[in-house]
């Protein structure tokens, strides 16, 4: 029994010594992953967020009809139910809908009609669009058969006012909404980190400047301003233009946190020995900035990234939602969540504050998942 014990000591002593090694030769990637694996909530929310840009990317293939085209007839109708048997027999299939108008209420009264039923298909025929905008394509998720059409048929979410399927329009306003957080947080990222980077190295009159423009940025009112712009910005501007001024100014108004802290990051940093021999052996001061100095303190940069991105994402939507934002017929959460800004919708038309429930998702998601990575890149915790 004692020799037994003695071995089993020696086995988890190199087990250990193993682990233990492991850990000293690591890099700091390797360690901010271990730790951020055993953070649950994080990796959910991560899983979350890739399925947010599969749709981003796939927004168009996931859409079952034409976001932009409408019909007056079909107005305001609730969601469909996707049926998957018949019966007992497996059958995907939605049964159809007719509607007429109350002579009282004058509202449109949608029924169901349970003998009729639309075969649904996968991997269907439908309208064509662009795969990232180069490749034509007109397969969809979900479709019907020919000569049925999807955008006569099939309404998972229901329809707005002006008859435009819920579902195709949300899956489109992900991939506005998605795509403008994340091209502003990189030019945010960019800026934070060269103009935070030269003002906490270089110091002297250039940080004197640059920390007054931060403050200047940092103390105009945010409503003024986004009313301001939204009246400046000329109404033939199509939807493109639009789409990027904004994110060129959330971007330019988001830099300035990031800066602050690479500032104060850089101050600590500029007089430590690896600074110093890299000063000696002659490196540019860029050089020391991007190669030597930022690399220090990435993860730190990526988990404040990641937590700018949910603040962008609502600010967009709000801007949108206000008018001040996106405009239709651009599609994004805030704009479709425009339709839904009075107590008539909440009562009678419920379905259109869907889009509501993707932007809680997916701040929370960003939240969660910015929270692992600042948990992750700690050393000290």
């Amino acid at each position: 029994m004692a020799d037994e014990s003695a071995v089993l000591g020696r086995v988890i002593d190199e087990a250990v010594d193993r682990t233990t090694d492991r850990v000293y030769v690591a890099s700091q990637w390797q360690l901010m992953w271990w730790r951020l694996r055993k953070h649950r909530l994080a990796i959910v929310a991560a899983a979350v967020l890739g399925m947010f840009y599969f749709v981003v990317i796939f927004a168009n293939f996931l859409a079952t009809s034409d976001p932009a085209l409408s019909e007056a007839r079909r107005g305001e109708m609730p969601p469909q139910r996707l049926h998957f048997f018949d019966g007992i027999k497996p059958s995907l299939h939605v049964n159809g809908v007719s509607g007429y108008r109350d002579s009282v209420s004058f509202k449109r009264i949608y029924v169901t009609d349970e003998d009729t039923k639309f075969p649904v298909r996968l991997f269907a025929r439908g309208y064509e669009y662009k795969f990232l905008g180069i490749i034509k394509m007109d397969r969809h998720l979900l479709g019907v058969s020919s000569p049925l059409k999807a955008e006569e048929t099939i309404f998972l979410l229901g329809t707005d006012v002006q008859g435009r399927d819920v579902w195709s329009r949300l899956m489109l306003a992900t991939r506005i909404s998605m795509l403008i957080g994340l091209v502003s947080v990189v030019i945010s990222l960019v800026l934070g980190v060269v103009l935070g980077g030269i003002s906490g190295y270089y110091g002297g009159w250039m940080d004197l400047v640059i920390q007054r423009v931060i403050e200047i940025l940092r103390s105009i009112p945010t409503i003024p301003l986004w009313m301001g712009i939204a009246a400046s910005v000329p109404r033939d501007w199509s939807i493109i233009k639009i789409y990027f001024a904004i994110t060129i100014i959330i971007s330019l108004i988001g830099w300035t946190t990031l800066a602050r802290e690479v500032r104060g990051r850089f101050l600590s940093l500029r007089d430590e020995d690896f600074v110093t021999a890299a000063e000696l052996a002659g490196a540019s001061k860029m050089r020391i900035i991007f190669r030597h100095m930022a690399p220090s303190f990435m993860s730190h940069i990526i988990a404040s990234t990641t937590l700018a991105l949910p603040a962008i994402i609502i600010s967009e939507t709000s801007l949108s939602f206000l008018g001040l934002g996106l405009r239709p017929p651009a599609i994004s959460w805030g704009v479709m969540l425009q339709a839904a800004q009075n107590v008539q919708t909440i009562a009678l038309t419920p379905w259109l504050m869907i889009p509501a429930i993707p932007v809680i998702v997916a701040v929370l998601a960003f939240n969660f998942l910015g929270d692992g990575l600042r948990d992750a890149a700690d050393p000290y915790g």
